[in-house]
């Protein structure tokens, strides 16, 4: 699989080389042009050798892979833009992790429908797995992103010392208990009905162990690389955020569109494979990584930076997290859907681009 897909392996190095390049400094129009082609290069490795890695290890284990390598990196581009970006960062990883939650369970949950039953007349997947992740992914999101604009201990929007530390050990805690499930308890909740007939009818092309350690080397390079150019694009897309007068917020939501673009495509692959599991796994999975891991690492960050630390939605932004959680237990309870459901889906998830472009 690797031999036939040698580029992958050379765009994401290269894609480092311009990072390391262009990381200092305002680079030219043409040089940021440049740029941008290696991030879209870097995404299409990434989902190339993430899809190498899943097929070695199984499923849910290869969406799980995917999720923490991309949460890692979302991570690192948070903290380093709270560092060094111009104007108030305060609400930067509220808003991405936001972002986040509203492109995975409206974004790819509701493209990977699409595509689903373009193909059939019902998309199907296990239902006892997809709402335990939505109801995990709501909860998360709830206690992190929605209780600090109603507690009082702190005027504002913001949580105290012991409430944060409180909501990043209870993120913790209920992340991990869910990989457990999903990893140990009750895998067959995670993986498709069809998964052994794709695993036979593909067996002759199972990479070997050295392919999909090589694989996961070059995953975590090109997601390196995906993050890093984002980064040296944000200049670029915090002017053009200035210039159409949007608010500082859609910065975060470009930002997180690019590094999620990888389970984007990876979600959409296996939805045209009749996979629609793996792409709930990929969604919800990552929306709950971002949350469950990011907040955690934002809050111990915080402690070396300068600053409040706002993680309190505002009206609109709650109302959109409350619609999607009822779509979406609509959605996933029955364990099939139709076009309509990702329709839905996909309107909700434009309500959110416009709504922060345009408040």
């Amino acid at each position: 699989m690797i031999a036939r897909l040698d580029w992958t392996r050379i765009v994401p190095v290269l894609a480092l080389v311009v990072l390391a390049a262009t990381w200092s400094g305002k680079p030219p129009v043409v040089i940021l042009v440049v740029a941008g082609l290696f991030l879209l290069g870097s995404v299409l490795a990434a989902v190339h050798h993430a899809e190498v890695v899943a097929h070695r290890v199984g499923e849910p284990y290869g969406a799980l892979v995917l999720a923490i390598a991309v949460t890692v990196i979302e991570v690192g581009l948070i903290v380093t833009l709270m560092v060094s970006g111009k104007g108030d960062t305060s609400t930067l990883a509220r808003d991405t992790v936001f972002a986040a939650v509203m492109i995975t369970c409206n974004g790819i949950l509701g493209i990977s429908l699409l595509v689903g039953t373009l193909r059939r007349r019902f998309a199907e997947f296990n239902a006892e797995g997809t709402a335990t992740a939505l109801a995990t992914v709501v909860t998360l999101a709830t206690i992190c992103l929605v209780l600090p604009e109603f507690t009082t201990s702190r005027p504002g929007p913001e949580f105290t010392t012991g409430q944060l530390a409180f909501v990043s050990v209870a993120s913790l805690a209920l992340y991990f208990l869910f990989v457990f499930v999903q990893t140990v308890r009750h895998r067959d909740y995670f993986v498709p009905e069809n998964d052994e007939e794709l695993r036979e009818a593909a067996a002759d092309e199972e990479p070997t162990a050295r392919e999909a350690i090589w694989s996961l080397a070059l995953l975590v390079v090109a997601l390196v690389a995906v993050v890093g150019l984002a980064k040296v694009e944000s200049p670029a897309i915090e002017d053009l955020v200035d210039a159409i007068g949007a608010p500082q917020s859609a910065v975060g939501v470009v930002i997180a569109l690019m590094v999620l673009a990888p389970e984007t495509l990876a979600a959409v692959r296996n939805a045209r494979r009749d996979r629609i599991q793996i792409s709930f796994n990929l969604a919800l999975g990552s929306a709950m990584a971002s949350i469950g891991l990011t907040i955690p690492a934002i809050a111990v960050a915080s402690i070396w930076i300068d600053g409040p630390l706002v993680l309190g939605l505002g009206a609109t932004q709650i109302v959109l997290l409350a619609i999607t959680a009822i779509v979406g237990a609509l959605t996933v309870l029955p364990g099939r859907a139709t076009l309509q459901e990702g329709g839905v889906h996909l309107v909700l998830f434009g309500s959110f681009l416009f709504l922060a472009l345009s408040p």
